[in-house]
Parts: C-alpha cells; structure tokens; sequence
C-alpha cells in the first residue's frame, strides 16, 4: 500500500475528519505529521482573542505524530513560528511514496518542500487566489518568488476556480494540477436542529415570519462586519434581524454603533456542535469580505449545507464556484456600497424566494465533500 506524508501545522476541523476518511478507506497508508507541536492543544486565536479548543474529535481516528517545534513564539501566524530541527528526518524514518504539505509559508514547510524535491513526490495544498489587488512592484516581486516556490511543488490540489488560476499564474502546469474540493462535513450541518433553533429565536425575541441576517465569523476589518451593519441600517426593515455570531476586534465598534436596536443580536464565538444551529436559525447568510487575504470562506459551505441563501463579496474565493446569482444567492462588488444595499434588499424581501435559494444551495454543495476530497488524493498517489 502507498504511504502519504500529510504535513500540516495543527488539528483543524476542516482536515481531521478527512484523514480519519483516508484512514478508514484503506487504500492508502496515511501519517500526520504536526508541526506546531503539542501546544497546539492550547492554540490562542488573536482574531476570536481566546484560547480556542474544538467540541469535535480532531485527533481519533488515524495516525499522526507531533512534531518538536523549537520557534521562540510558536504558531501558524507567522513563517518563524513553525521551527522543526529533526522535522526531515522524522518524515524520511517513516519512507513515505508522497509527501503532502498544507501551506508553504512556515521555515520548516519550505524547507520540506527544498528538501524532498526530486527524491520524494512533493504534494502541495493550499487557497490562495489572485483576488487582491496588488501594486506592480510588489507583484513583480512576488511573481518571481512564487515561482520558485512552486518550483519545488510536483503535483498541487487546487480547491476552486480562484485557487487553479493562482498555481497557473505561478508556473504550474495543467498536468501539475488535480481538483481536490474545499469542503466541511455536509451531513453534520444539514441534520435538523429545529427545536435548538425555535429556542434561539424566542430568546432573541424573532417571531419566525422575521427574516435573519448572519454573520459568522471573526469581527475583523478583512471580513467586513461593520459595512455590513450599515447596509442593514440602510434597508430600516422592522421585520428583519441582523445576527453577528464571533468575536474580535471589532466587537465593541459594532456593539456600540447598534446600541439601541432591538433587531440587532450578538452571540460570542460558538463551537462546532452548536454552529449547525445557528446557520440554520438564519434565513440568509452574508459574507461581506474586503480583505486582503480572503481565501475560500469555508462558513459559505456551512450556510450552504444548511440549506441557506449567500450574499457575498467578490473577494471571497469560492463565490465563483459556489454562488449563482438569482440561483442561491447573490455576488456584490466590494467597495460598492450601492451594490451591497441593493442586493441586500432584494434578497430579503421575499422570504420564500430565500427558501428556494437555499434549497438550490443544498443541490450545488452536495458533491463538495470530504469523500471526494478523499478519493480525489487516493487516485493522484495510486496512479
């Protein structure tokens, strides 16, 4: 059996359920290898501002190993924090076919990528788009370093449209590049919570002919929050709620500005078990991103899987995939605060539009799974 070294920073909900997947299949041996190390466990996340440990199993179900991080200030926010001295040869003890890296802007990613090029197949995953706007000098510079990163990448996953036309722009070839879907775990969102969610909504004080407005996420100025509540504001719509789910460094503009408002809600930062309800307690789900450094937008596959309408920003990455206007949702152009308003109202002004909208978002979702993810590097390594 072929064996895949998945070289990763730290457990995350997104990745975990996928080598558990891998595992189970059987038709490739697969070893985690984190490079963040044990305290991990204990990550700090300066976004939510909190110590922040998953209610769902990220750990069972497959091997990995830690790996020793010696950086003075470990952790995934910035190149220096994932250091690994014995890092080479932990993964050559373990002889594997493949070496698979999520991410090359750590030291000890790199140095894997340098290392193992030529000797070992060199997998690449990763997000990254072109959405950004960038000036020429910086993106001349950033061309040529790209390039030679990607130099050292045998075979990348891209996840979507946005993230297979930044590989081709940095050298990879077609025949370099495998669709290899984001995705998050589609039954576990779309199990019915409604009982959880009639409870939400009467301590909220929503009738259930109201319309909700979601925002999940971290109340950062990338994501937007704040041009969201003013786009709400500028509806004056009695009858619809605007919902911010997270924390961050926002959170006390936001709360201020709305001071006052009944039809304005704040949730702190919700774990995994419970987010199921709190998309499924909206009846459109806003991702109102301006960046920079937007990738995919993960809680669109969330919403989506729950079966609800999405308006987003055109700088979030999976709008192209995954958003159709006047299908399941609709796209704005960020900075266009009038564009922003008039698709805001259009989608909210009619309830039951919202509901065929999110029916159609469960259709378009169903094949982003962890399955094909799954199958998708099982037939790159066995073939």
């Amino acid at each position: 059996m072929k064996k895949l070294a998945i070289i990763t920073t730290h457990p995350v909900q997104y990745y975990a359920p996928v080598f558990q997947l891998l595992h189970q299949r059987q038709q490739i041996s697969i070893k985690v290898f984190y490079t963040w190390g044990e305290s991990a466990l204990n990550k700090y996340d300066p976004g939510f501002k909190k110590n922040i440990e998953w209610d769902i199993p990220l750990l069972n179900g497959y091997p990995y190993e830690w790996v020793k991080n010696t950086s003075k200030d470990a952790g995934s926010h910035h190149f220096e924090g994932i250091i690994n001295p014995q890092f080479i040869e932990q993964i050559s003890a373990w002889h594997p076919d493949a070496i698979l890296v999520y991410g090359w802007a750590y030291h000890s990613h790199l140095k894997v990528l340098r290392y193992f090029k030529n000797k070992t197949p060199v997998f690449f995953r990763g997000d990254s788009t072109l959405l950004d706007k960038e000036s020429r000098l910086k993106a001349i510079f950033k061309t040529v370093f790209l390039k030679w990163v990607y130099k050292h990448v045998d075979h990348a996953f891209y996840v979507g449209t946005n993230n297979k036309a930044y590989f081709k722009k940095y050298g990879l070839k077609d025949v370099q590049l495998s669709f290899v879907p984001h995705a998050i775990d589609n039954n576990r969102f779309a199990e019915e919570r409604k009982n959880e969610v009639a409870l939400l909504k009467s301590e909220l004080g929503i009738n259930e002919n109201e319309c909700v407005i979601l925002f999940a996420g971290k109340l950062e100025e990338k994501k937007a929050p704040l041009q969201l509540l003013d786009a709400f504001f500028s509806l004056n719509k009695p009858g619809n709620h605007l919902l911010f789910v997270g924390n961050g460094p926002l959170e006390g503009q936001l709360k201020h500005t709305s001071k006052g408002k009944s039809n304005v809600h704040f949730i702190n930062f919700q774990n995994q078990s419970l987010m199921p309800v709190i998309y499924q307690t909206c009846d459109l789900f806003c991702l109102p991103s301006m960046g920079p450094n937007e990738t995919w937008g993960l809680a669109v596959n969330e919403a989506m899987a729950c079966g609800k309408a999405v308006l987003i920003s055109d700088k979030v990455g999976c709008g192209t995939d995954l958003v159709n206007d006047g299908l399941n949702g609709a796209i704005f152009k960020t900075g266009n605060f009038e564009d922003f308003t008039k698709k805001l109202e259009l989608l909210t002004k009619d309830k039951s539009l919202l509901l065929k909208y999110g029916k159609q978002s469960q259709i378009i979702i169903k094949d982003w799974s962890f399955t094909n993810i799954a199958k998708a590097i099982e037939n790159k390594l066995t073939t």
